[in-house]
């Protein structure tokens, strides 16, 4: 662990209440054991406020192990780690190196992930939740298992994404042309490049603040995102583009998940289904309310024409193309390429 991620892990520790009662050396074992007389450790953590429907979800495996277990476990939330000064895709460090137990995160560099990232690749949300249910997402679960110290017990939902920015309404392609957009990675620069913007990657609290500035135009994100992260005062138009569905792996730290009874996994696991199907169904009731806070400030939410559609998936088509030669048939099978 480097000077940089300990010093900061020792400001989440104590945030947790555990302090520097460990080192970088033992954050993987000694607050996860399950010595006599000691509660096995549990620390969760997100990058969103407390009310959030991943909080919750994370709230409720808490809650399910505490309810089962008693003394047993002692469970910590640090619902969003951007509070402490942390970006949040240190989550994956965070939880990689077991400073946290369990996180979550939008997550697309295993094959599986990026396959199902392609733009307007679903065409609704239950053949989306169907899909990461399903074959797919256990092959993305195995393969980011490979690459990390996870173990991977569910997928919770990001849901469609759209485009909002201060410039102009968006109806047509040609609306979008020139307008400089804050994308979440570097995977998703050559689908916005493709429809005619200029992507900037830019870490998220970063990208509020550019976009409260004006030197960003705008960003991608679900609606209740916007909301979230406190986006949509600066935003004046939406365009409902669905242009793409993400789902975060919930992940936990491999080596103290393997450590614990195997009474304890079980219920991780069925904790983990409960919440996953509480966290999307709460997804659904967010990104409506969503809508309605965004009008309601003054913004203007837009559909795509039929027409429009067609345009912007013609105009994504290389991706497909690239798709086809990049990923095995057996991937490209199991969402119907």
């Amino acid at each position: 662990m480097s000077r940089r991620h300990f010093l900061k892990t020792s400001a989440l520790l104590g945030a947790t209440g555990l302090a520097l009662r460990l080192g970088p050396a033992d954050s993987q074992n000694s607050p996860n054991s399950n010595t006599v007389g000691e509660p096995i450790h549990i620390r969760m953590g997100g990058y969103g406020p407390p009310t959030t429907s991943f909080s919750l979800g994370l709230k409720i495996i808490g809650d399910r192990l505490e309810e089962q277990f008693g003394d047993e476990v002692n469970v910590n939330y640090i619902y969003n780690v951007m509070e402490l000064g942390y970006a949040g895709q240190d989550l994956r460090w965070l939880v990689d190196s077991g400073v946290l137990t369990v996180g979550y995160m939008s997550i697309s560099d295993t094959p599986e992930l990026e396959l199902a990232a392609l733009p307007f690749l679903f065409p609704d949300t239950t053949t989306a939740r169907a899909t990461m249910d399903g074959p797919l997402g256990q092959a993305a679960a195995k393969s980011l298992e490979s690459i990390t110290n996870y173990r991977v017990i569910g997928f919770f939902e990001n849901g469609f994404r759209h485009i909002s920015n201060n410039v102009r309404a968006v109806r047509t392609l040609e609306d979008l042309r020139g307008l400089k957009i804050r994308v979440r990675s570097t995977e998703q620069i050559s689908t916005f490049e493709l429809l005619g913007v200029d992507p900037q990657v830019v870490e998220l609290s970063a990208a509020v603040r550019e976009i409260e500035r004006g030197s960003l135009d705008g960003q991608e994100n679900p609606f209740a995102n916007t909301i979230t992260y406190n986006i949509y005062p600066h935003q004046r138009f939406y365009t409902a583009t669905f242009h793409s569905y993400l789902s975060r792996p919930i992940f936990v730290h491999a080596p103290s998940f393997d450590a614990w009874p195997s009474n304890i996994q079980a219920s991780v696991m069925e904790a983990a289904t409960e919440a996953v199907h509480f966290q999307r169904a709460l997804h659904d009731q967010e990104e409506e309310e969503a809508q309605t806070i965004i009008r309601e400030a003054g913004g203007e939410i837009l559909e795509l024409s039929s027409t429009a559609r067609e345009e912007f998936i013609a105009a994504v088509a290389p991706l497909y193309e690239e798709a086809q030669t990049r990923y095995s048939q057996e991937l490209l099978d199991m969402v119907g390429l």
